[in-house]
This record gives structure tokens, sequence and C-alpha cells, in this order.
């Protein structure tokens, strides 16, 4: 029925195609070779915003402020970095699960798509196969629905003995509820190991591999990394990057992350930017102080913030109806 309406207004209004929102636009995303497709088989490349994690900073994980990035920053895509350990998920579940399932429903109004990120960096095999369960049985007959399984193993978790046999064991608990909706799946050494992912890749369809990087720490190096991952058939989708240095403060490396920009958008990889928060460092979107719900003016947006909300906004150019 809403595709219906939608071509309704394609011959009532000329330009009502401009005013489709993302998921109105592209429908159910699917992996062809390295490549996200839509339901029509064009090439997507979502780009967005990543929200901070979910404990920390509990105040941006409401509609008003995922429609504010829609209107305001252009984004296509939100993440929902749903915090594991230091006083997140497992221990309180039910207050992290219900900022998740309000970003979720915000996106779905919206017509945005929403990555569901499981920001751990040790594996819970178990809680988060529950986790992702619940999710996909509520929400999995939704597209907008991107399910991240491992945010960012570590560098001691080696690919073989502990972060493959980890998928394994979460992405059958999504595919038992939701066949059809793109998994991102968390690769060794903070999500920059992809090309030893590539190499001995999960054995289930529509699955793409988690990239990570900071522009002030990570360079050609990784991106040369990418590039043998997407040779060997892995798909990539960047679910987290910074402007900063890899501890999220530093420098602003404006000229490297420029380079990543170049190398992403040859290459088609959707990504998002580390994050809406209002904390007192470089990758921090927004200035200390910045309201919860949007409405942030220039004056509270910090030096990254402005940068970034300027090319996503060069980049998805808002409805012109």
């Amino acid at each position: 029925m809403k595709r219906l309406l939608a071509l309704a207004l394609l011959v009532l209004l000329p330009g009502a195609a401009l005013a489709e929102t993302p998921v109105e636009r592209h429908g159910q995303l699917r992996l062809e070779g390295t490549r996200l497709v839509g339901q029509h088989g064009e090439p997507v490349t979502l780009r967005g915003m990543s929200l901070f994690w979910s404990q920390w900073a509990p105040q941006y994980y409401n509609a008003d402020a995922v429609r504010w990035l829609k209107d305001d920053w252009s984004v296509t895509v939100v993440r929902a970095a749903v915090a594991v350990h230091h006083d997140g998920y497992l221990d309180n579940p039910e207050r992290e699960m219900a900022k998740a399932e309000a970003v979720i429903e915000a996106a779905i109004a919206e017509g945005l798509y929403v990555i569901v990120d499981w920001h751990a960096h040790e594996p819970e095999a178990e809680a988060a196969g529950a986790f992702f369960a619940r999710i996909a049985r509520k929400y999995g007959d939704r597209p907008n629905l991107i399910y991240e399984t491992y945010n960012e193993p570590l560098n001691t978790h080696s690919w073989g003995e502990v972060v493959r046999p980890y998928h394994m064991a979460v992405i059958p608990r999504i595919r038992a509820h939701d066949p059809d909706n793109l998994i991102i799946a968390g690769t060794p050494s903070w999500s920059q190991d992809v090309d030893i992912a590539a190499a001995d890749p999960l054995p289930f369809a529509n699955v793409a591999y988690t990239l990570h990087f900071y522009a002030g720490t990570h360079r050609q190096e990784l991106r040369d990394k990418a590039a043998k991952a997407m040779e060997l058939g892995a798909a990539l989708f960047v679910t987290e990057w910074g402007t900063s240095e890899a501890t999220g403060d530093g420098i602003l490396d404006r000229e490297e992350t420029a380079l990543w920009w170049d190398f992403m958008e040859a290459n088609d990889l959707s990504s998002l930017n580390w994050s809406i928060t209002d904390k007192d460092e470089t990758s921090a979107a927004l200035r200390p102080g910045a309201p919860g719900e949007g409405g942030w003016d220039d004056a509270m947006i910090s030096p990254s913030g402005l940068f970034v909300r300027a090319w996503l906004r060069r980049m998805n150019p808002p409805p012109t109806n």
C-alpha cells in the first residue's frame, strides 16, 4: 500500500520523487557482490550519524533528535550504539532496550535506515543473541532495520578462534526471525582486520563486514586492507568513522578525512560519523550543553560536526519540493 501511494503521488506531482524518504526510495536492501543495492537493484550509499554510547549520552536517543538529523543534517541512516558493558545492557537490559527501540521507531517514522549496534569490545554471544532475537521478532519485517552484531572486537580476539564463532552463534538468532535484512559483522582489531575476515568469510547471505577508521590515526595502510578485503569478495560497511585520532580526541584531520571520503565514494561504501554527543572531545559533533532534542544552531555544533554536516548536506541533498 505504501508503494502504491508513492506511485500515485508521482503521477499527481511531477517532483514527488524528490520527497520520498530513503526507505521509500530504496526499500529492502541487499548485497550484490561487494555492493549494497536497493529493491530495484540500484546502487545505494547510505551516509549518516552514529549516536554515542547509549549509557553515557542517553539524551539523544529520542524521536526529536532523529528527526532533526534527517531534516537538518540530511542523514539517510542513524546508528543506535547500544552499550553492553560499563553500566550498559548487561546491567540494565530494559533501560538500554528502551533506548534502542526509541531510535528504531523514530527511524521508521522518518523513513530512515537504522543500525542497531551491539556496542561491545568483549564477546557476549548469548546475551547478544537474545538481544538481537528480540529486536528481529519485533522489527524484522521492516526494511529500515540493519543489525551490527559486534561493534569492535579487540586485537586480542582472533577471527578464527573468537570472532567468527561468535557471529556463527549470533547471526542464526537473527535469521530465525528476519531472513532478509542486512547484517554487519564486526572484525578483529577494532573492526580493522576486514581482510582477514574476507579470507575466511561467514557462510550467510546478506552479511557485510564492519570497517572503522579515525582519520587522524588510520591512513593508507587501512585503506589498502579494505581494498584487499573487497578484492576477496567482501562487502564492507563503515559503521563508525571519525575526523579525529583513534582516541576520539586529538587533531581534527580534515585532509585525511577527505581522502577517506574519496575512498568511500569510489567504492560505494556506506558510512556513519562518530558521533552525536556533547562530550568535550574532537570527534563529538556537538558542543557541551547541546540539547538532546535537536534544534542545534551552528554555535552548538563542534568544528568536527560542522565539517561533517556540510559533507552530509552536499552528498545527501534534501528534497526540494
